[in-house]
């Protein structure tokens, strides 16, 4: 098998499901929107900023994961800041060969300078918009789609959920909840859960990353996510053994079902979820035919990107074309735009790509 190249990686078609907004800004950019608000930053050189971020967030914990937050998120408090965000966020997607991106933030946290939670939301769809139109120009055409995260240690997600729904038809495809694990179980949101299924929207619940198999098991039976954010501990209900592992209720219901898994391999090892890429349990859910999909999370925080995300898949598990085409698949499959939009995108844009990639 010919070597896969991280160049070639870059050209080929990639679909994310699970990037956090305020965690994917460009250092150069925190430095000048910190200058022009007043806040100040560990450092002011962009570079030696990129490496603070990554090094701080590589600690083994999620909560010290978390508080390089207060960065990116002190200088994306004005409409101008968030949209320029969200237009360099598509940019930056496009120019590593994402197709098809979405990009998660919670509203709740840009209310520091009077903004009012429509207005987050306008702002940063508006650049979303800017970056997607700016990127087909330059030959990297990208559609992107948000979803809204509301704070699962706040009281605020039956409001953010109601958000969604009221932007549904300008660019919002679903709704999340984030934030530690332990401690809010994801059953405290029930009421704006069971809102979004009475709407008939789309959403997905992180559960399973610093936490185990309860938060999972109550995001899927009592919330009834569409979708897992990470996931990754479902594999606590996998035991080894013989030729084929055994699967634990949770886990064979999670498959049976085809709920997709947005796995997030840098930074699971980096908040202690999985102890390096190559133990990361990605290898056995693919093995084991989860509908497992790769994503970035932070792109500043993990000093990663998606190219990167399969470039270390295809070092540690040996990939080639195949596995990473059936990755992306599985992610558009799981994407929360309309069935027929996602048939586009497979079979006009990312089939066609692999085929030729696949020789």
């Amino acid at each position: 098998m010919v070597a896969i190249s991280y160049e070639d990686i870059v050209k080929a078609p990639k679909a994310l499901l699970h990037d956090h907004l305020d965690g994917g800004l460009r250092p150069a950019t925190i430095v000048e929107l910190a200058a022009e608000v007043g806040h100040e930053l560990p450092t002011v050189d962009p570079g030696a900023l990129g490496r603070w971020f990554a090094e701080a967030a590589d600690s083994g914990s999620l909560e010290r994961y978390l508080e390089t937050f207060a960065h990116t998120v002190a200088v994306m408090q004005t409409a101008p800041a968030l949209r320029r965000v969200a237009r360099e966020c598509a940019l930056d997607l496009a120019t590593d060969g994402v197709v098809y991106a979405e990009v998660r933030f919670a509203p709740e946290q840009h209310l520091e300078r009077d903004l009012t939670l429509d207005e987050v939301v306008e702002a940063v769809v508006a650049g979303f918009a800017e970056g997607t139109a700016l990127a087909a120009e330059a030959g990297h055409p990208i559609r992107v789609g948000t979803l809204l995260t509301a704070m699962r240690h706040a009281a605020r997600s039956q409001e953010i959920a109601e958000l969604a729904v009221r932007h549904r038809d300008a660019g919002v495809v679903g709704f999340d909840i984030a934030g530690a694990e332990a401690g809010f179980p994801p059953t405290r949101h029930l009421d704006a859960f069971e809102y979004l299924q009475r709407e008939n929207f789309h959403f997905t619940i992180h559960a399973g990353e610093a936490f185990g198999l309860p938060s999972i098991w109550q995001a899927i039976q009592w919330c009834g996510a569409d979708r897992l954010g990470h996931g990754v501990r479902i594999v606590d209900d996998i035991t080894p053994g013989g030729d084929r592992p055994t699967l634990g209720r949770l886990a064979a219901y999670v498959r049976d079902k085809r709920i997709p898994l947005e796995l997030c391999p840098s930074s699971n090892v980096q908040t202690g979820a999985a102890a390096s890429i190559a133990e990361h349990p990605i290898g056995l859910l693919r093995d084991l035919r989860f509908r497992v999909t790769v994503n970035t999370d932070n792109r500043l925080m993990s000093g990663t990107s998606m190219s990167r995300e399969m470039a270390l898949l295809v070092e540690a598990f040996g990939y080639g074309w195949k596995e990473l085409q059936w990755f992306t698949i599985n992610a558009m499959k799981s994407a929360f735009i309309p069935f027929d939009e996602r048939l586009v995108i497979i079979d006009e844009v990312i089939k066609p790509a692999y085929a030729k990639l696949l020789g």
